[in-house]
């Protein structure tokens, strides 16, 4: 390759310093100058260009700037250019493939990436605008220190998105909107898969940290058909309630922090809750031992537990407590041990604004309504509110579990040492 001749440097120099006073005719005569001298040269080419975009020549713009991008296929910004030429031609598909050739050679050049989705928006195809958008608004917010042209464009991005996102939602309302409610609580599993794809939730999977049987279904709260014996446990909801105000009432030993963690252990996201009575325990069962004196203190509540069937496994299961959550406690968001039990809650005492999420659905506890839960999906808990929260917390088999499987699962349990531990 022959060296570039020495005329061109001064040339291209002078011309860009004729552009930056504003001296048109003479930065137009030095570029045709420097084009006599080396016409393939991409340096040239592409100062030549954007002079033409300057003065609103499309044609000329798109000519040479393709000529730069074809001595110089590896850079970018020469097809971002020849991309803004035509579009000042008004060449749509010509502009879309010189986008598309640039984001060949980088795909993450910002600026194509940009230049793409306000193509496809302008030209309608909000799909594809909708992806590209969404690919800008990722790259801009990632910046920590943004100029104003990429805030700019990271504000323009999701104003387009929530505009799209809330017109697709009206458009699957309008289709399939009244057969979804008409489906009730069968329509949970389509609703969340709405709420995915709209990008208003996510998708949590188990994680437990112990025991986990695969293949059994991940769903946040478990269907209360698969419960058949909850209707006899709400029954009970009064008496019950009236058994657990009269221990905390009383204050008895039993009572006691939820979190307890060993000397020493490092601090965590349990470390404010690390024994502290914003959340406390009253123990009814606790791996898998009966506690008779709080039993005997709570009749009712210790006959509906004999009556439902809970889950036996010795030294770990049954689990049960009363869970008293202070005001303005927060449980922070953690994962259970073993996706092979369900976790119950029969609210006893809710103030109002109290809330529970397991996963991307957050509920209001609602007395004497019962629910079961897998715990080895992400939750937490809030009490806002001034007044103290009761909820009477039990274990029992993941419902999906066939009864052979829980046998074996058993002798799991015992061969290992491995298990639940308490809810």
């Amino acid at each position: 390759m022959s060296a570039p001749d020495p005329r061109l440097a001064p040339l291209i120099a002078d011309a860009a310093a004729a552009r930056q006073r504003g001296d048109v005719a003479t930065e137009r005569r030095l570029l045709d100058q420097a084009m006599g001298i080396a016409p393939d040269n991409p340096q040239v080419l592409n100062a030549r260009g954007m002079r033409a975009i300057a003065d609103g020549d499309g044609a000329m713009a798109a000519r040479v700037f393709a000529a730069a991008a074809e001595r110089d296929p590896g850079q970018p910004i020469l097809l971002i250019n020849l991309a803004t030429a035509e579009r000042l031609r008004g060449d749509a598909d010509a502009e879309a493939a010189a986008l598309s050739r640039a984001l060949d050679i980088d795909r993450l050049n910002f600026v194509a990436q940009l230049r793409l989705a306000e193509l496809n928006q302008r030209r309608g195809d909000d799909t594809a605008a909708a992806v590209g958008w969404s690919g800008v608004v990722q790259m801009a917010a990632a910046m920590p220190d943004r100029p104003p042209m990429i805030e700019d464009a990271l504000q323009r991005g999701r104003t387009f998105l929530a505009a799209h996102t809330a017109a697709l939602d009206a458009r699957i309302n309008d289709a399939i909107g009244g057969a979804l409610a008409a489906m009730g609580p069968d329509g949970r599993r389509i609703d969340a898969c709405i709420g995915h794809l709209l990008g208003r939730r996510a998708i949590y999977a188990n994680q437990p940290s112990g025991v986990h049987v695969p293949f059994l279904p991940a769903d946040e709260f478990f269907d209360r058909r698969l419960f058949p014996w909850f209707a006899a446990l709400e029954a009970q909801t009064d008496a019950i309630r009236a058994e657990a105000l009269a221990l905390v009432a009383e204050g008895i030993p039993a009572i006691r922090p939820y979190v307890r963690q060993e000397p020493g252990t490092p601090e965590n996201k349990w470390t404010a809750l690390d024994n502290n009575t914003d959340w406390s325990a009253c123990f009814l069962w606790e791996y898998g031992l009966r506690n008779d004196e709080v039993c005997e203190r709570c009749p009712a509540t210790a006959a509906a537990l004999a009556a439902i069937p809970q889950n036996d496994i010795p030294g770990k299961a049954p689990t049960a407590f009363f869970s008293i959550l202070r005001p303005g406690a927060h449980i922070p968001p953690h994962t259970g041990v073993t996706n092979t039990r369900a976790i119950v809650h029969l609210p006893l005492v809710v103030p109002d604004g109290c809330t529970f999420r397991v996963g991307g659905e957050t509920r209001p506890w609602r007395e004497g309504e019962a629910f079961a839960f897998d715990d080895t999906i992400e939750h937490e808990a809030w009490n806002p509110t001034a007044q103290p929260r009761i909820v009477l917390i039990l274990d029992v088999w993941n419902p999906h579990l066939g009864t052979d499987e829980q046998r074996l699962l058993k002798e799991l349990f015992r061969v290992t040492g491995q298990g639940a531990v308490k809810p």
